[in-house]
């Protein structure tokens, strides 16, 4: 790659993608139905109307293509969108390898990943409808950041359950949540019946997703003014990521290249939907004739949702108050270890994801910490980046591709999706460095437990 050749493409704000992009509008199948808690039949919107906005529901069930984005949220998107697309030249060089690598770099919004994408718009609607208060969970934090400024800039008052183990881990994050209004408890915690209850059986609990989800909607059906919050796994939160993955196709044509091979994160599925949904919408409608995009989703070993769970229909819940989803889990019971990608300790994942990788639209691998660690210190070496945990999982496999071109003497062109920077990490980059990182066995006896509890669904 000569000198003359750009680095980096970034859009113009006219160039912004104005609507979002909709897989349900190409799945050859329906989803299945998300099912109502108690009664066990197909949700209806009136069934989630008390921890969600009406917009954001009928958002979760449309099958139309686009759906447009309101122009008050387009404009705050402006303040960082379009985010820039970078030609990976130094990684390339320190692998000595034929592939071109890309990365969507997300980390130049305000909080610092691509969770503002769906904050944002979520806020917005909530706001339309009169919501006060919106209670939602974190694990590494970015959700609750990015729902903590998008709740300053709306006036809404927002209240953070973040998994114990990860508030301890990530005190900059719970400040940062702090800064912008936001009040951030450890979870589980003292504030709902459902939190006492496990603390009373385990006062050293270190919380999962699961179980801050759990105290966000117990808080949330409790008022009328107060809606609930999800940063990930829905299809409305999918949904408003595709503006990376649309971002990213535009980029790439200007860079007169176009993707073999697109990789994201997976914990819930918003880092993988934003990037390789376009794509998968591209394969799907038959665009790419035989040359269709590889979408890889890369996960955590310790919590190898789609690679080792069961395709079932579970609680997105420990407590069992969620609507049901058809999805791959490892049971709403299963306890991840503390890992320090604490954005991917989740024990289900998007009924959307999951059922793209059942029917063989995309592809899922899991990783260790150890390598991923040692991926984003390669990354952060040649590309000066420092990106986050859960993104290393991309650059671990991005990089493995890239391995691959080399042994097999081939050129592909690779993009994963960078949707957060290191920053408030640290602690996790010391215990790397400094040879205290552990990597976690995936324990597959505990498997069976937690898939035993999952809800007996007839039909």
């Amino acid at each position: 790659m000569t000198g003359s050749k750009p680095r980096k493409i970034i859009l113009a704000e006219k160039d912004m993608p104005t609507a979002w992009y909709n897989v349900m509008g190409d799945m050859p199948n329906p989803p299945a139905p998300i099912l109502h808690p108690g009664t066990h039949q197909p949700a209806t919107p009136a069934d989630m109307a008390a921890i969600f906005p009406m917009e954001i529901l009928k958002q979760e069930m449309s099958t139309d293509r686009y759906i447009d984005i309101p122009e008050e949220v387009q404009d705050i998107f402006k303040a960082w969108r379009p985010t820039p697309l970078y030609r990976a030249t130094q990684l390339e060089k320190a692998l000595d390898t034929p592939a071109k690598i890309y990365y969507k770099y997300e980390g130049v919004s305000p909080s610092g990943s691509h969770k503002s994408n769906t904050a944002v718009a979520q806020a917005y609607y909530n706001k339309k409808e009169g919501t006060k208060y919106i209670t939602t969970e974190t694990g590494a934090g970015q959700w609750g950041s990015a729902l903590s400024l998008a709740g300053s800039l709306f006036d809404i008052d927002i209240k953070v359950f973040m998994v114990k183990v990860s508030y301890g881990q990530k005190p900059y994050r719970r400040l940062m949540m702090e800064t912008w209004g936001a009040k951030v408890i450890p979870s589980p915690s003292m504030e709902t019946a459902y939190g006492r209850s496990l603390l009373a059986k385990d006062p050293d609990n270190q919380g999962s997703l699961g179980i801050a989800i759990s105290e966000a909607v117990e808080l949330a059906m409790q008022r009328d003014d107060t809606k609930y919050a999800l940063g990930s796994v829905l299809n409305h939160v999918a949904l408003h990521q595709t503006i990376i993955g649309l971002e990213t196709i535009k980029q790439l044509e200007i860079f007169g290249d176009q993707a073999d091979i697109v990789i994201g994160c997976h914990g819930g599925g918003s880092n993988f939907a934003g990037l390789c949904f376009p794509y998968v919408g591209q394969n799907l409608r038959g665009e790419r004739g035989q040359n269709k995009a590889r979408c890889i989703a890369v996960e955590p070993y310790s919590c190898p949702t789609l690679t080792k769970g069961t395709y079932a229909f579970d609680f997105g819940d420990t407590a069992g108050m969620t609507p049901i989803m058809k999805m791959y889990t490892l049971g709403h019971d299963f306890m991840p270890p503390g890992i320090h990608a604490g954005g991917l300790r989740y024990h289900g994942a998007s009924p959307l994801v999951s059922q793209l990788l059942h029917e063989g639209h995309i592809e899922a691998r899991s990783v260790h910490q150890i390598p991923s660690f040692e991926a984003a210190v390669l990354f952060a070496r040649t590309e000066g980046i420092l990106p986050a945990p859960e993104s290393s999982h991309a650059i671990r496999a991005a990089i493995d591709e890239a391995l691959k071109c080399k042994e097999e003497g081939v050129s592909k062109t690779i993009v994963f999706n960078l949707t957060g920077h290191g920053h408030f990490d640290m602690s996790s980059y010391e215990r790397y460095l400094s040879g205290q990182l552990e990597d976690f066995e995936f324990p597959d006896d505990a498997l069976s437990e937690t898939l035993a509890s999952l809800p007996e669904i007839k039909g």
